[in-house]
Order: structure tokens, then C-alpha cells, then sequence
């Protein structure tokens, strides 16, 4: 069993940035292939980044490539998601996503432990 939890979402203006964590416990992080996924209101639950604990691969979505980097620090259980140039459309509840083995990191099948969210909310 692998239980997440977000946190360091908020309120922020447009071209602001954001940090979020997602702290892991019950499996050590570092066995762990990890996702940020957001989901805006009424919509489905998208991917956003994801790192795999073997080889160390990161992958983003083409809507946050070169403004949103997800790291890892093994020590500390933790995984990051610094979000920088922030737009109202990226507001969302984002959720931390985990599983020891995953094949398609943008897929939301692929995962099978995920973290309760956190909102952010991007102001124009």
C-alpha cells in the first residue's frame, strides 16, 4: 500500500509560479514510478508530468513543457512539481499519482495509488 499526499497548491496570479510536493509513505519512493495529474471542473483528469524510477525518464504534457519541471528527492519520500508562468488554465485540482510499475505515464489507468489533490487556482 502506497498512500500520497499533495500539498502547496493556492491562489496565485497569472505568470506566477507554484511548487507542489507529494509526500510518499509505505513504499520507498524510490521503487516508485510517479505522476502529477490535474482536473479542471467538469472536465477529465489529465496528465501533466511523470518520472520513472528506473533510468530516471521524465515526461510532460506539450501544454507544460518548458514551464513545469517534476523531481524526485528519494531521501525525503517526496516529489515536486515546480510550475512556473502560471495561466488561468491551469487551474485545477492537481493529484499525485504512484505505481511500482507503469507502462503509459499519461495514462490514468496506469496508476494505482493517488493522492487526495490540491487546488490551484491561477488568477487573470
Amino acid at each position: 500500500q502506497v498512500h500520497l499526499v499533495e500539498s502547496g497548491g493556492g491562489l496565485v496570479q497569472a505568470g506566477g509560479s507554484l511548487r507542489l510536493s507529494c509526500a510518499t509513505s509505505g513504499r520507498t519512493l524510490h521503487i516508485l514510478d510517479m505522476g502529477w495529474f490535474r482536473q479542471a471542473p467538469g472536465k477529465e483528469r489529465d496528465f501533466v508530468a511523470a518520472t520513472k524510477w528506473r533510468g530516471g525518464g521524465t515526461y510532460y504534457a506539450d501544454s507544460v513543457k518548458g514551464r513545469f519541471t517534476i523531481s524526485r528527492d528519494n531521501a525525503k519520500n517526496t516529489v515536486y512539481l515546480q510550475m512556473n508562468s502560471l495561466q488561468p488554465e491551469d487551474t485545477a485540482v492537481y493529484f499525485c499519482a504512484a505505481d511500482p510499475s507503469v507502462r503509459y505515464s499519461a495514462a490514468v489507468s496506469e496508476y494505482a495509488y493517488w493522492g487526495q489533490g490540491t487546488q490551484v487556482t491561477v488568477s487573470s
